[in-house]
């Protein structure tokens, strides 16, 4: 089913706190400045003095408007000045949106923000938890601290390719196939891919394996217990990104298949990227979905082959030391 108009009205509450924090934060900030400097808060006086003297002249046409701009825009240079002599940004009173594309409204215009529509697919398919690992696991926080060797040689040409399909989306959409043994850092970079993507207004939908055919089958055999979206397929073959996590842990079986011949074909046809993770090698897929679903990827995808050590275990057995 589509957005109830709870749902609706939560992700709406989430732009205003967004909204409000922002200007909490601008009024305790020009509280400081007026503190700091006292001569700023005059010259804001002296702003709104002559702002309102060029409105009345732009209505009337009489004064000289151009003079009236020329002096705001010295008492702006004034302003910045007097923040910079303090050790202040200039930007210090104006801090950054969250989406400053639609500066925090959710629209542009008449039409939804990107952000928005990506806040949709969150509440839709139960993605908020996923905001928190990606916060985590991203490209600022990428080391090479547990490869060496050929399992590092692996993992920059993996990373390299993950990079590449996030600046070239525009232009050349690609698709990766990150394959390997257990721990390795294919969710990794996969969650890097996702994030960077959403950072910069793609529309993204994460799914582990499992829970991918449970929603598939749940939304073609209508079961009553289902709350997916009446969108979900359309979703599913048309986001810019979809990550498809730990493949080969679902109950593999002809539908299984099917569905995701469809899913990479489809998304293909529509020229938008699939990241897909998996423990499986080339010829187990190829043995498990069929030979046409080994075809599409090994044809439509960048097949990265990554191995090492299980990093996770590694990095538990560090803290167990401490």
């Amino acid at each position: 089913m589509s957005l109830t108009n709870s749902q609706y009205d939560s992700i709406l509450h989430k732009y205003d706190v967004r909204r409000r924090r922002r200007d909490m934060l601008i009024e305790e900030r020009k509280k400081e400045i007026y503190s700091a400097i006292p001569e700023y808060r005059n010259i804001d006086k002296e702003i709104a003095s002559v702002s309102i003297e060029a409105g009345l002249a732009s209505l009337s046409g009489a004064g000289n408007l151009d003079t009236l701009k020329e002096k705001i825009e010295e008492l702006h240079v004034k302003k910045n000045l007097l923040l910079t002599s303090k050790g202040y940004s200039v930007n210090y009173l104006e801090p950054p949106y969250t989406c400053s594309y639609c500066k925090d409204t959710g629209y542009i215009g008449t039409e939804l923000c990107h952000c928005f529509k990506q806040a949709i697919l969150d509440y839709s398919y139960e993605q908020t938890n996923i905001k928190s690992l990606l916060a985590e696991e991203n490209f600022d926080s990428l080391s090479y601290e547990y490869y060496d060797g050929a399992d590092l040689r692996s993992f920059k040409n993996a990373e390299e390719k993950a990079r590449s399909l996030v600046d070239n989306i525009d232009s050349n959409p690609s698709n990766i196939l990150f394959t390997g043994s257990v721990g390795t850092g294919k969710s990794f970079l996969s969650n890097c891919i996702a994030n960077e993507l959403i950072k910069n207004g793609r529309s993204v939908i994460y799914f582990s394996s499992i829970s991918l055919f449970e929603n598939i089958s749940s939304f073609k055999f209508r079961r009553q217990s289902s709350s997916i979206s009446d969108n979900f397929i359309s979703d599913i073959y048309s986001c810019d990104l979809l990550v498809i996590d730990d493949l080969g842990s679902e109950l593999t079986n002809q539908f299984v298949c099917s569905e995701l011949f469809a899913i990479i074909n489809e998304r293909h046809i529509r020229n938008k990227s699939t990241v897909i993770s998996t423990n499986l090698n080339l010829e187990e897929i190829s043995e498990r979905y069929s030979s046409r679903v080994f075809s599409r990827i090994y044809s439509f995808y960048e097949v990265c082959l990554m191995s090492g050590n299980d990093i996770r275990i590694y990095k538990k057995r560090l803290e167990n030391r401490k």
